[in-house]
């Protein structure tokens, strides 16, 4: 691939006239000259080279995330280990993003820039439901935080369950827009309610694809419709316990986030470009801030995972908890790929899909299949067909 002429300020000319993607973009500057895999994999090893540096900063005597945790110590809270944690950190990294979701046919062919300008109206106006749906699902998981939980830090549970309530206040704010302020430096009315949400980003995307608003908001697909209630589900169900519920918001849907959201922005910039349509860093700025940010809120919520994660039986815990929203994920894109492009690619269930990602009880099946009953009509595209739309979910035999 060579860059004959400027396009925008998404890609310059590199050596050679190749493309490369300025630092503001993407941290990837030959991302367009890069496989999939490769995208993968590069995103695996900094991951674990971001966590692994912060969590060996703990070993420092002067660390203030370690005289914090130390603070608790006379409480009854044993802090964590950064051995361990170190430890519980690759497990459930490895676990989460091998995971055949995230090469999904799906993101495949939209990062290989295989869609016309139709497909590409269809996907972003059908994603955009999953956007605005599924971040109140944090909101849900920090509700089950609270005074009445088993103490199992003794003294301690009371601060531990709030610093749990912080990380997760920090991922609400960052997709509502909203931030810290003094007192007397507290936002008038007009500025708390024009917040730039992760909305307000995405419906900068539509600007750029020329979709006017009344044009934005679709009805859900089926399997878009099974993945927000799965979050929801897991997020705030009380047949599911407040690890599960952590680790669903957590784990399950931040780590993958960079590394999918790259995949559609090289696609988007690969259409962009060979179509001639103009399409900048305003327009795309939901999928590169996902991109810059999403690895801390990663680091965070392992971190607090970590308070509540203390058996072997917790990991197992929350590798199924992360396996129901990565099931859910995976048929929301089959769907989203049968819709855009008019063909079939095989479910979950026939992929060979190996045993440490099936789900290990039915309780997500009884739930989704109850919350199915209970959705709105109005909100879906095929309402009559969704009771009878395949579960996303392969069970251990």
């Amino acid at each position: 691939m060579n860059l004959p002429v400027p396009f925008t300020d998404l890609i310059v000319a590199g050596e050679g006239g190749h493309p490369v993607l300025p630092p503001e973009v993407h941290h990837l500057p030959h991302l367009l000259e890069m496989e999939a895999e490769d995208v993968l994999a590069a995103f695996k090893q900094s991951q674990q080279a971001d966590f692994t540096r912060i969590i060996d900063e703990l070993n420092q005597p002067g660390n203030p995330l370690r005289k914090m945790l130390e603070g608790l110590v006379p409480l009854g809270m044993t802090p964590p280990d950064p051995k361990t944690l170190k430890a519980l950190f690759l497990d459930l990294h490895e676990h989460v993003m091998e995971h055949p979701v995230w090469r999904h046919p799906f993101f495949l062919r939209v990062f290989e820039g295989r869609i016309t300008a139709p497909e590409v109206v269809q996907i972003a106006r059908h994603y955009c439901n999953q956007i605005k749906h599924t971040r109140q699902c944090v909101a849900l998981s920090l509700g089950r935080f609270n005074g009445l939980l088993e103490r199992k830090h003794g003294q301690a549970s009371e601060r531990v369950s709030e610093l749990t309530q912080i990380v997760l206040a920090q991922l609400i704010a960052d997709e509502y827009g909203v931030g810290t302020h003094a007192v007397d430096g507290y936002p008038g009315m007009a500025q708390l309610f024009g917040s730039t949400t992760h909305i307000v980003m995405y419906r900068q995307l539509f600007e750029g694809l020329g979709i006017a608003f009344k044009d934005q908001d679709a009805p859900l697909l089926n399997g878009v419709a099974d993945n927000v209630l799965t979050q929801r589900l897991v997020a705030g169900d009380a047949a599911v316990s407040p690890l599960e519920s952590l680790a669903s918001v957590g784990l399950g849907m931040e780590w993958g986030v960079p590394e999918f959201f790259t995949l559609l922005l090289g696609g988007l910039i690969r259409f962009a470009w060979k179509n001639n349509l103009p399409l900048n860093q305003h327009h795309l700025f939901v999928l590169t801030a996902h991109v810059k940010y999403d690895v801390l809120h990663a680091i965070a919520v392992v971190l607090a995972t970590s308070f509540h994660c203390q058996t072997p039986d917790d990991v197992l815990t929350v590798k199924n908890a992360t396996n129901m929203l990565m099931a859910a994920r995976y048929g929301m894109m089959s769907d989203l790929y049968r819709h855009v492009f008019k063909d079939d690619c095989a479910p979950l269930g026939e992929i060979g899909l190996a045993e440490r990602y099936q789900i290990s009880d039915g309780r997500i099946v009884s739930a989704l299949r109850r919350a199915r009953q209970s959705s709105d009509a109005g909100s879906l595209q095929d309402p009559v067909g969704y009771a009878r739309h395949p579960l996303p979910f392969v069970l251990t035999a």
